[in-house]
């Protein structure tokens, strides 16, 4: 991380990084596990149901073999191999209910004061607001080789895979250099996108406007942006524009999703403009390029390193080798 920020300050005091308008996206990372070793909350509990009767009877089978002097040598390796996966069971299955509890408990104010509200309606029309169960649900999933990953997909056409959501902010005045970088355990870009960008305040300051597709659009998020003086343009709706001859069947036509929270209003009226309309385009030609150089260019398509810490440590290593390629291709142009 501090070599990272030191070839940030290098690039911005030469003058091949300026810190006015960048654009922030995310990219689906394979990790260091197998999809196929991700277990759901109810097939966890029928299984660690099945290994504890398994391990009696192994126990029982090794207490006849001591007592009746026969070859025992094959139920150690047995009876090893079962405690091993219902140890790993066990701790799948505690970590899957501790964040449900985590879970419900960050929901329970606001549930608290949906309930306050409900009990003072008269005559209590609606349907009262569910409490924040603590139970995960039965079909939760988790894995096994790499707990903190995530069952992903890039698009509904898109296949599932055990994978992180690597997320980078990159400058979008030319020099296309990754300025801060983040990992989520999780598909959705919204929940970590004010974070995401603010993380740059502590290294080489926050820039004057960020650039964001609709996958970013938080009201909380945009919010806590503009507190710190930052200007996002975040796009409102998907785009469903067509090729002229495509050969894809046309998709159900649906009734366009109704906007009606201001910040959402306002956001999509300012991106009509031209001005605004002109800047937000930069977005794609800029942010996306560096996620077509590091996969495709640079090779690199999935995480080494297991758990988030360590996949947030080489996700900024990859983004270092990719601002020093990017420098040494900027000063020789």
């Amino acid at each position: 991380e501090a070599a990272f920020a030191q070839v940030l300050l290098l690039a911005r005091e030469t003058g091949l990084l300026r810190l006015g308008v960048v654009s922030i996206d995310g990219t689906k990372i394979d990790a260091d596990a197998s999809k196929y070793r991700s277990v759901r909350y109810d097939r966890i509990r029928a299984l660690r149901e099945q290994l504890t009767v398994d391990i009696a009877k192994l126990m029982d089978q090794a207490e006849h073999a001591d007592a009746t002097d026969s070859d025992p040598q094959a139920l150690p390796e047995e009876l090893a191999r079962r405690e091993t996966l219902k140890a790993k069971l066990d701790e799948a299955c505690a970590r899957l209910e501790a964040d449900a509890r985590e879970q419900a408990e960050a929901a329970r104010p606001a549930y608290e004061k949906k309930k306050a509200a409900y009990d003072a309606k008269t005559g209590r029309r609606g349907r009262a607001p569910k409490s924040p169960d603590e139970e995960p649900p039965l079909d939760r999933q988790i894995s096994l080789t790499d707990p903190d990953s995530r069952l992903m997909r890039r698009s509904d056409a898109h296949e599932f895979r055990q994978a992180y959501n690597a997320q980078a902010v990159v400058c979008a005045e030319g020099s296309q250099l990754i300025v801060t970088t983040g990992v989520v355990a999780t598909s959705a870009d919204a929940p970590s996108f004010a974070d995401t960008v603010l993380s740059m305040e502590d290294t080489i300051g926050l820039p004057e406007t960020v650039l964001a597709d609709t996958g970013y659009a938080s009201g909380q998020a945009v919010r806590k942006l503009r507190e710190k003086g930052i200007d996002p343009l975040v796009a409102i709706g998907r785009p469903r524009a067509r090729r002229p001859y495509d050969f894809r069947p046309r998709p159900v036509e649906r009734e366009p999703r109704r906007i009606t929270e201001p910040w959402r209003l306002a956001m999509k009226n300012r991106l009509e403009t031209t001005e605004a309309g002109d800047l937000y385009r930069l977005r794609k030609q800029t942010v996306e390029p560096v996620f077509g150089i590091i996969k495709s260019i640079m090779g690199f398509r999935r995480f080494s390193l297991r758990g988030l810490a360590k996949v947030t440590t080489e996700w900024t290593l990859v983004a270092l080798a990719y601002n020093c390629k990017r420098m040494a291709r900027l000063q020789t142009a």
